[in-house]
């Protein structure tokens, strides 16, 4: 059994990511508008998943 008491984490130790704006709604809309339908279509993969998550992927850019 892991005991989560004890663990200690060393913050130079994790990964800073860079921190990305929250899209606005209208955004929102496109992003899950495109992830749908690439998920309909059978084309969605987790690579293009995660562009879209770490904003490296824009729905225009679909």
């Amino acid at each position: 059994m892991l005991d989560i008491d004890n663990l200690s984490i060393n913050p130079e130790d994790l990964k800073k990511e860079p921190e990305l704006p929250i899209p606005s709604v209208e955004e929102q809309k496109a992003i899950v508008a495109e992830l749908k339908r690439l998920e309909e279509a059978g084309e969605l993969t987790p690579e293009i998943l995660s562009e879209f998550m770490t904003g490296k992927r824009k729905p225009e850019q679909a």
